[in-house]
C-alpha cells in the first residue's frame, strides 16, 4: 500500500518503506529511519546505528505513507484522515512546515518520488482513483491522473521515466509517462490480483506485485506489458522490497506472522522468517544488509539480518508504526532535551449504566495543567487503530471533552492526549474505562458485531473504516469498500 522510491544504487518497496541511498562521500553517514506513526499524529527518527528511537515530530492527521528526497534533505509525509495534505519535514532540524494540499487526496495515503528529486506522485485509494503529482520545487499539486480502481502502491522505474501504480480494486498496473503525466493501457496481474505493494528490479526490467489472489507474488517484464506465474507467498503478502543487487524479494506476509524471501533469478520463494504479530512495511538498508519490518500492533520495528535471515531484537518505533523511510544522507539529530510527561484521566457522566438514548459527557483531565494539545476520544480498537469518537477537542486549562451518544451495550472507553508540542510534553493515554449503555426494555440485546463509530451513523465512511478497509482490502474487511 506504499509507493516505491526507486534509484540508480537500490530499489525501495513499495508500500510501506523507502529508504534514499548515500552518496559516494557520505557513506559513512549514519542511517536514520523515519516512521510514521497515525495514531498520535506524529513521526518517529530512530538512529538505526544505535536502535534508538529519538523525539517525535509533528505531522498532520493520520500520516501514513512517506517519501525521502533523494539528496535527504526532506521526508514528505501523506496524512490520510481525510485531510487531502502532505506535510514536508526538514530532516536537518526534523521541523515540518506547511503542509501541501492535494486537491483529490481525501484519503491519499501513498507517496513515492522521482529519483532526480523534482516530482513526488501521491495515490488516493479512496473512489476517487487518482494519482496527484506534486512540484517539489514549488511544493504545488498538478492535476489529477486517473489510474484503475483503489489505487494502493506506486513503484518508479530507476531511469524516471515511469510510475507504474498498484490498482487493488481492479488487479491492474496502471503505468504514467512522468515525462506527461498521461496513463497508459493499464496490465492485468490476472489471478494472483493486487495486494498492497510493487517493487521494480535495479535493472528496470522487471516490476513485482503482491497478490490477494491465492497469496502470491506476481511479475511483470515492464518490456512488454505481460505478467508472468504468479509466486507463492506467505499468508497475506502485502508489501515487498527488493535488494540493491536484485538477487532476492522480501514479502511481508500479513496473516502469517513472517517474511517470505524470493530468489528473484528462479522465481522461487525459500523459508519464510518469523517476524511476530502481522508485519506491515518493509524497507531495507542500502548496503543490502539488514531489512526493517514495521508492526503496527506491538508498537515496533523488527530487523532481520539478510545474510542469515534472522532477526534482531524488536525496536521501540512509536505508536502503531506504519510506514518508513531510511536516510543516509544526513548528521544525526540534535539531541533534546526530553519531554515533559504527561498523564490523562477519563470521566464520564452520568455514571455508568445509563439508560439507552442519553447523552453522554466524556471528560479527558490531562496533568500537568500547563500542556497543551488535543485530545482524541476513542472506543476499543480494530487491527491495532483506534475506533474514533468524534473530532481531537482542544485542551484548556488541563481538560478537554466531548458529548456522545453511545447505543445499548458494554463499551471500553479511553482518551488519547497528543502534546501541540512534542518537544515539550509527552503524549498520554488514559485507562480504558468500561461504560454500559442499558438495553432498551423489550428490545433484542443486539448481536456481537462491529459497533458503528459512535455519532457517525449515515455519514461517509470514518477514518477508521477507510483506513481499515484500505489496509485488509484484500483480506475481506468487514467494511465497505470506500
Amino acid at each position: 500500500m506504499l509507493l516505491v522510491l526507486v534509484t540508480t544504487a537500490v530499489v525501495v518497496e513499495c508500500t510501506a518503506l523507502v529508504f534514499v541511498p548515500a552518496t559516494a562521500n557520505a557513506v559513512s553517514a549514519p542511517m536514520i529511519a523515519y516512521v510514521t506513526n497515525p495514531s498520535t499524529n506524529t513521526v518517529t527518527p530512530i538512529d538505526v546505528a544505535t536502535n534508538t528511537p529519538g523525539t517525535p515530530i509533528p505531522a498532520g492527521n493520520a500520516p501514513y505513507g512517506i517519501a525521502i528526497t533523494p539528496d535527504g534533505s526532506t521526508a514528505y509525509v501523506v496524512n490520510s484522515n481525510n485531510d487531502g495534505t502532505v506535510t514536508p519535514i526538514n530532516l536537518t532540524t526534523d521541523t515540518p512546515s506547511a503542509p501541501i494540499l492535494i486537491p483529490a487526496g481525501n484519503f491519499a495515503t501513498e507517496i513515492a518520488i522521482t529519483p532526480d528529486g523534482k516530482t513526488a506522485y501521491v495515490a488516493d485509494s479512496d473512489e476517487r482513483n487518482k494519482v496527484t503529482p506534486i512540484n517539489l520545487t514549488t511544493g504545488t499539486a498538478g492535476n489529477p491522473i486517473t489510474v484503475g480502481y483503489n489505487p494502493r502502491a506506486v513503484a518508479i522505474t530507476p531511469d524516471g521515466k515511469t510510475a507504474y501504480v498498484a490498482n487493488n480494486g481492479d488487479g491492474t498496473v496502471t503505468p504514467i509517462d512522468v515525462a506527461t503525466d498521461t496513463p497508459g493501457n493499464p496490465i492485468s496481474v490476472g489471478s494472483g490480483g493486487v495486494s498492497a505493494g510493487i517493487a521494480i528490479t535495479p535493472d528496470g526490467k522487471t516490476a513485482y506485485v503482491t497478490g490477494n489472489g491465492g497469496n502470491t507474488v506476481t511479475p511483470i517484464d515492464l518490456a512488454t506489458s505481460t505478467a508472468g506465474n504468479p509466486i507463492p507467498a506467505g499468508s497475506g503478502p502485502f508489501e515487498i522490497a527488493i535488494t540493491p543487487n536484485g538477487k532476492t524479494a522480501y514479502v511481508t506476509d500479513f496473516n502469517g506472522n513472517t517474511v517470505t524471501p524470493i530468489d528473484l533469478a528462479t522465481n522461487t520463494p525459500s523459508s519464510p522468517i518469523t517476524v511476530g504479530k502481522n508485519p506491515l512495511g518493509i524497507a531495507i538498508t542500502p548496503d543490502g544488509a539488514t531489512a526493517y519490518i514495521t508492526k503496527a500492533y506491538d508498537n515496533t520495528v523488527t530487523p532481520i539480518n539478510l545474510t542469515t535471515n534472522t532477526t534482531g531484537t524488536p525496536v521501540p518505533a512509536g505508536e502503531n508504526p506504519t510506514e518508513i523511510a531510511i536516510t543516509t544522507s544526513k548528521p544525526i539529530p540534535t539531541p533534546r532535551a526530553a519531554p515533559t510527561s504527561t498523564s490523562t484521566r477519563l470521566s464520564v457522566t452520568p455514571p455508568s449504566p445509563a439508560a439507552a438514548g442519553t447523552t453522554e459527557t466524556l471528560m479527558a483531565t490531562i496533568t500537568p495543567a500547563t500542556a497543551t494539545g488535543k485530545v482524541q476520544f476513542t472506543e476499543g480498537s480494530f487491527i491495532g487503530f483506534p475506533i474514533l469518537i468524534g473530532s481531537p477537542m482542544t485542551v484548556t486549562n488541563g481538560s478537554a471533552s466531548s458529548t456522545t451518544t453511545l447505543p445499548p451495550g458494554t463499551h471500553s472507553l479511553t482518551a488519547v492526549f497528543t502534546p501541540a508540542d512534542p518537544t515539550a510534553f509527552d503524549s498520554s493515554t488514559s485507562d480504558a474505562l468500561s461504560y454500559t449503555i442499558n438495553t432498551p426494555t423489550g428490545t433484542p440485546s443486539p448481536l456481537p458485531s462491529l459497533p458503528t463509530p459512535p455519532g457517525l451513523t449515515g455519514l461517509p465512511l470514518t477514518f477508521a473504516q477507510q483506513l481499515i478497509a484500505w489496509i485488509l482490502g484484500q483480506f475481506h474487511s468487514p467494511f465497505p469498500a470506500g
